[in-house]
C-alpha cells in the first residue's frame, strides 16, 4: 500500500464496469486496467487476474513507467520479459504479483496519451471486425455523431503483433505518428486481431468510450450487410467534436459518477 491508494478506488470501479460478464467485453483473464499514481508510476492489473474478480488492491501492481518506456524504445533487454516486468515493480510490491503482459500498452497511453485511466478489453462485437481481412478499412472513419464525440474523430489502428514488447513497440511507433499527424492523442486504440484500448481522464470517460466502441462495432457489422459503411468524413467528424454543445456533453460524460 502507498500514499496514493486513493487512486485505487476509482480504478476498482472502472474494472468492475468493464469486467462485468454481462457486457461481453472480456472472459477469463482477458483485459486489464490501469491508472496513473504519480508522474513516474502507475497501478496496472496483475497478470492472470480476471477483471470481474479484481475487486481489491491485491489484484493490482504498482510499476515504474521509466523502465517500461526505455524497453519500448529499445534501451533494455527485451528477451527477458518476465524479468523486465518484475524489475519495473515499485519497491515494496509483493514478489509474487506480476504485472500484466500488456503493461507496455498502458505505459504508452499514460505517458504519451495524457490519460489518467486506461482500459484494455476484447469485446466480441469489436473483435468480430478487428479479426476481419479488411479491418482497417472498416474503421476508416466514424459513422455517427456520438461515435465521433465520445471516441474521437479518428481512432488509432495498430496492426497485429505478438503481446508484450512486440505489440508495445509497434503501438509506440503508430502512437507517435498519430500525434504528429493529428496534434492530439487518440481516445480509442484498435489492436488488430486483439482488442481495444480506451484512454480517458476519468473512469466514467473510459467506460463510455468502451461502450460506444462496442455500439460502433455493432453498427458497422450491420452496414456490412447493407452495402457497407457510409462514413461521416474527417472534416465533418472534426467539426462535430469541436462544437461547444458536444464538448460540454463529453465533459458531462467524463464527470459522471462511476458504477460504485
Amino acid at each position: 500500500m502507498t500514499d496514493h491508494d486513493d487512486r485505487l478506488g476509482p480504478l476498482l470501479a472502472l474494472t468492475a464496469e468493464v469486467g462485468d460478464p454481462v457486457k461481453d467485453y472480456v472472459i477469463l483473464a482477458e483485459g486489464n486496467t490501469s491508472t496513473r499514481i504519480d508522474a513516474g508510476s502507475m497501478w496496472v492489473k496483475a497478470s492472470g487476474v480476471r477483471l470481474e474478480h479484481a475487486d481489491g488492491p491485491d489484484a493490482f501492481v504498482a510499476v515504474e513507467l521509466e523502465p517500461l518506456m526505455q524497453a519500448l524504445r529499445g534501451r533494455d533487454d527485451g528477451d527477458d520479459l518476465s524479468g523486465l516486468l518484475a524489475r519495473s515493480r515499485v519497491a515494496g510490491q509483493p514478489a509474487d504479483r506480476k504485472p500484466s503482459i500488456e503493461t507496455f500498452v498502458h505505459a504508452i497511453c499514460l505517458e504519451l496519451g495524457g490519460a489518467e485511466f486506461v482500459a484494455h478489453t476484447h469485446p466480441t462485437a469489436v473483435n468480430r471486425l478487428l479479426c476481419a481481412r479488411d479491418a482497417e478499412a472498416i474503421y476508416g472513419g466514424v459513422l455517427f455523431p456520438d461515435e465521433a464525440v465520445v471516441c474521437g474523430p479518428v481512432p488509432l489502428f495498430v496492426p497485429y503483433d505478438d503481446p508484450g514488447l512486440p505489440v508495445g513497440r509497434l503501438m509506440l511507433e503508430r502512437f507517435e505518428a498519430f500525434l504528429d499527424e493529428h496534434g492530439a492523442p487518440p481516445r480509442l486504440v484498435l489492436l488488430a486481431n486483439h482488442g481495444i484500448v480506451a484512454l480517458g481522464s476519468s473512469p466514467a470517460e473510459v467506460a463510455a468510450i468502451t461502450a460506444m466502441a462496442v455500439k460502433g462495432a455493432e453498427i458497422r457489422s450491420g452496414t456490412l450487410a447493407a452495402g457497407g459503411p457510409a462514413f461521416l468524413g474527417a472534416e465533418r467528424a472534426a467539426r462535430l467534436v469541436g462544437r461547444p454543445d458536444e464538448l460540454a456533453r463529453r465533459k458531462g460524460l467524463a464527470d459522471a459518477p462511476g458504477r460504485r
